[in-house]
């Protein structure tokens, strides 16, 4: 049987060359691709309403007896003009066809058919231009459509697919019976035959929902085996998790959700087990507490933490703020980035190998060979969607079988992360501390945008800093309604607020020089930063009460909420302001949900809706195929189910070894993908 499904689609009966070619333009090289080549929706002949009383306008289904099939007409432009007479007991029906002799010539007077299109015409004559139409006594009344190349009609399509069922008695099925029987589904032979030629709604739910569960059971399996690191014993042994003395000593009381994800990480600790858990936040939520409190538990049970952030500044954010917090239990910090001079750097590696060092917090530096840990128990990664996999694996190799703890402010919809982050257990801090005033967003023309800088001007004069945030390093012809930083700030900033200490931040300066732009506007000597998005890494600058975001139309709602986030961390109110021209519908409604929902997971799961799964990773591959049937969004119950069988299967078998068809079907599936 394999054999056959794995025939070149020419050879089969009704198909040969030139048509093969056709179908090789749908992708469609073998008779098992034929098969998979599914119906992108359905024409439904079931409902059908007599012709007098069937609404005009719109796609309905009717049933109607041919009557006379009158010549055809030569028209003006060489087209030929075909009329066909029906009726039913209530009125009459005239068909019209354009050079479709062949169409035509398959309906017979007598015959009682179903027409499906758009009606037209008044109450006592209504008409249809080349409907679709079936026998009226045909057992299938759902006709699939499927994708199309010029060359190829959907009955061609049909009678292809009909052609190699006619050869084929049963498919190997690659799903355990034992996962069949679990979750209600039929056999793939089943599935696919009647996604083809339904003869019911039942019988096509059924099929439909089998095809969904593959595509999301090998999108699990395959996710779980890229991330590769399965449940394990871990090599820090921690014997106890007390770190109220810790607690106590914070000037505030953590919000109930940093004491939940606290709990889970603590128990993760006490199981003996790796921890592999991923902590998600929205911006000014509270994680590094969290993460504060994991490695002064390490470092009571005598371990050593390493936390990686993606820039300089932020890991020295992260160093004065633990050090300020933790040195005083007697827990030594260092910090490891490039701008560390020699002489220190050899004498902090020599510390931290014979264990003089507790935490080491820096940059990717902190992965060289010469960073060498005398008993490393804790991995974090900040912003951990800027660290590549493979930086994420050399940390934990520092370590024997370290726990893992990765951080995010990208809100990721449960459903997406489920998948995206297979192996690891889930904490989300979904409250922002007690007294933060949430960013008041507003959306403006550019008509607006002297009032804006008055705006600007007015919280400059209390005290405040201001970011605003481009879309443009440079001028670009193709782009010529981006703003360019460089042009807005000598243009546009300057002018308007001559007054003001204003600098410049894109990505293409150096290293130094961005952090040295960073540090300033940290340090409050500069007034207002023009940025591209380089900002939105949570440097914390308490000053900061105002986010301008030009061309604000070009971003995804992600990615803005990002940048509303580096505003509003004190307790004064900060403003977001959206500056945009484009009157579009679509986009003036994706930009008023921003302004109405501060939560990053509410905005988080409209971009999904909208816009699918590779808006959270930018314009780079996101490491997730192409979903033909299964969708990310509604399906949130199967991906529950698939979740719970992709475990089920790796617990017997981690490499699949046991299972050589679902590793055939994994590898085909994730064959182009780059995570």
């Amino acid at each position: 049987m394999d054999g056959i499904l794995s025939k070149d689609v020419r050879y089969l009966k009704g198909v040969g060359e030139k048509r093969a070619r056709r179908f090789y333009r749908l992708g469609v090289f073998s008779v098992s691709d034929l098969l998979y080549l599914l119906p992108k929706r359905y024409t439904d002949f079931s409902n059908t309403v007599e012709i007098a009383y069937a609404p005009t306008g719109e796609n309905i289904a009717v049933k109607a007896t041919v009557l006379e099939i009158a010549p055809p007409r030569r028209i003006k432009g060489g087209r030929t003009i075909f009329r066909v007479m029906c009726a039913d007991d209530t009125a009459n029906l005239v068909l019209t066809f354009f050079n479709s002799e062949y169409t035509v010539r398959q309906l017979i007077p007598g015959r009682e058919y179903i027409f499906y299109g758009k009606l037209d015409g008044n109450f006592y004559t209504k008409q249809m231009t080349a409907p679709l139409f079936i026998p009226a006594d045909s057992p299938i009344k759902k006709q699939p459509v499927y994708p199309l190349t010029a060359g190829l009609s959907a009955k061609t399509v049909q009678n292809c697919i009909a052609s190699a069922f006619a050869q084929i008695d049963d498919i190997p099925d690659f799903m355990p019976q034992i996962i069949l029987d679990k979750y209600g589904l039929p056999p793939l032979y089943r599935a696919l035959y009647d996604v083809h030629f339904p003869k019911d709604n039942a019988s096509l739910d059924r099929a439909a929902k089998r095809l969904r569960f593959d595509e999301l059971f090998s999108l699990q399996i395959g996710m779980s085996l890229l991330n590769g690191r399965r449940k394990t014993q871990s090599g820090a042994k921690i014997t106890t998790v007390n770190i109220d003395d810790f607690l106590k000593s914070l000037p505030y009381t953590p919000t109930n959700a940093q004491f939940r994800c606290i709990k889970d990480i603590l128990l993760d600790f006490k199981s003996g087990y790796a921890m592999n858990r991923l902590l998600q936040g929205d911006v000014g939520s509270g994680k590094t507490l969290v993460a504060m409190c994991a490695m002064y538990c390490m470092a009571k049970n005598g371990y050593q933490s390493v936390m990686m952030a993606p820039t300089e500044i932020l890991a020295n954010q992260h160093y004065q703020n633990v050090k300020k917090s933790l040195e005083k239990f007697g827990v030594r910090v260092g910090l490891l980035t490039a701008s560390v001079k020699a002489k220190e750097k050899r004498e902090l590696l020599a510390r931290l190998e014979s264990g003089k060092i507790d935490i080491l917090i820096g940059t990717n530096a902190v992965l060289s060979e010469k960073a060498v840990f005398s008993k490393l128990g804790l991995v974090i990664t900040d912003e951990q969607h800027r660290f590549g996999v493979n930086q994420r694996s050399a940390a934990a190799t520092k370590g024997q079988n370290p726990h893992i703890l990765v951080m995010s402010a990208t809100p990721i919809p449960r459903t997406l992360a489920m998948i995206i982050y297979a192996d690891m257990q889930i904490s989300v801090i979904d409250e922002m501390p007690k007294g933060r005033k949430p960013v008041q967003t507003l959306l403006v023309g550019t008509d607006l945008r002297r009032r804006m800088y008055g705006f600007i001007d007015k919280h400059i004069k209390r005290g405040y800093q201001t970011y605003i945030v481009l879309p443009a390093i440079e001028e670009n012809e193709e782009m010529s309604d981006l703003q360019s930083v460089k042009k807005y700030c000598d243009e546009v900033v300057r002018p308007l607020l001559p007054h003001r200490r204003v600098a410049v931040l894109h990505g293409k300066m150096k290293a130094a020089e961005k952090d040295r732009v960073m540090s300033e506007f940290a340090a409050g000597n500069i007034d207002i930063l023009c940025s591209t998005t380089v900002v939105e890494v949570g440097v914390d600058v308490p000053n900061r009460a105002l986010m301008i975001i030009e061309n604000a139309e070009r971003y995804g709602l992600s990615a803005l909420h990002q940048l509303r986030g580096r505003v509003g961390r004190g307790d004064v109110q900060s403003y977001c302001i959206l500056v945009t021209d484009k009157k579009d519908a679509a986009v003036q409604q994706r930009l008023k949900y921003l302004a109405a929902n501060p939560s990053g997971f509410a905005v988080a799961q409209y971009d999904l809706e909208h816009r699918g799964p590779g808006d959270f990773f930018g314009t780079r591959q996101h490491g997730l195929p192409v979903m033909k049937t299964a969708s990310l969004v509604s399906d949130t119950k199967l991906v529950e189910m698939t979740k719970q069988a992709a475990e089920y299967i790796l617990s017997q078998s981690p490499d699949l070894s046991a299972y050589p068809m679902i590793k055939r079907r994994c590898e085909k599936l994730f064959d182009n993908v780059t995570l």
